[in-house]
């Protein structure tokens, strides 16, 4: 996964964000065949570049990969099964037709970069979408939801609805997230669906990596350390507690930390 730690350390990585993305989809998918994902999105952009021209507006552009993602191809927001984790994984994504907000904006996001359109990932809080904006024009558009083209107050209601968050008070929020962004945001959904079905052995690789996007960032720490101390590593739960009580002293969660801590000692001790 060298590729993806590069695109999480350097804000200036070359790395595409679809091979940063399959990288990361190797966690649940071990020996992924990149490949025959950037084959089929290849095949999408050829498509859908063939049903517009170069100097088609951004309006057209928009329409023509609706109609071959969302009419023709079926792709759909997985509404049954949200917290599904290969809803999280591109390669997944791709072949199922089926995702969550970010992994089908990435798609959207994919498809763009190979057309040279200007398209770019917006993290609403609760609810990923897309923007397009060009020297005429500039939409927002919600693929989980069939590529649905918003006006600013639909985006201030899905804000409002997802996370009760007001949008007008904070329009920044409409601003485009970057690459290493749109990847934390990716890991984060997937640490947060290993933690809920207790798949600790993926859990820490992803914690791994948000960590050392995020190295001063101390929830992580907390997390890995309980998800250390799941797996019995006592010593490496040891260390990352510590570390958490390092960078957050005034956390909430300290004495609860603090007795944790006490009773890995207790149990090393207890060996010697």
């Amino acid at each position: 996964m060298q590729r993806l730690l590069d695109a999480l350390r350097n804000e200036r990585s070359p790395v595409t964000l679809d091979v940063a993305a399959l990288e990361l989809a190797e966690i649940e998918f071990p020996g992924l065949d990149l490949e025959a994902s950037f084959f089929r999105l290849d095949s999408l952009a050829e498509q859908i570049g063939s049903q517009v021209t170069s100097n088609a507006s951004g309006l057209e552009f928009l329409k023509a990969a609706n109609e071959v993602l969302f009419d023709v191809l079926q792709f759909r927001g997985n509404e049954q099964d949200y917290y599904d984790p290969r809803n999280s994984c591109l390669n997944s994504v791709l072949m199922r037709r089926m995702g969550i907000p970010i992994t089908l904006s990435v798609v959207y996001i994919e498809i763009a970069r190979r057309l040279g359109r200007p398209v770019y990932g917006v993290g609403l809080p609760g609810h990923f979408i897309i923007g397009y904006e060009d020297a005429e024009s500039r939409y927002w558009v919600d693929p989980f939801h069939r590529g649905s083209i918003l006006s600013f107050a639909e985006c201030c209601a899905l804000a409002r609805q997802n996370a009760s968050v007001d949008l007008r008070a904070n329009p920044a929020l409409l601003a485009p997230v970057n690459k290493r962004q749109i990847l934390v945001r990716m890991l984060s959904n997937l640490k947060a669906i290993y933690l809920r079905g207790e798949a600790f052995e993926k859990a820490r690789q992803v914690l791994d990596l948000l960590i050392a996007a995020m190295p001063e960032y101390a929830e992580e720490y907390r997390h890995r350390g309980v998800v250390h101390l799941r797996q019995l590593n006592h010593r490496a739960a040891e260390e990352d507690l510590e570390t958490y009580l390092r960078l957050e002293p005034s956390a909430p969660e300290r004495e609860q930390v603090e007795k944790q801590l006490l009773l890995i000692k207790r149990w090393r001790a207890g060996l010697n």
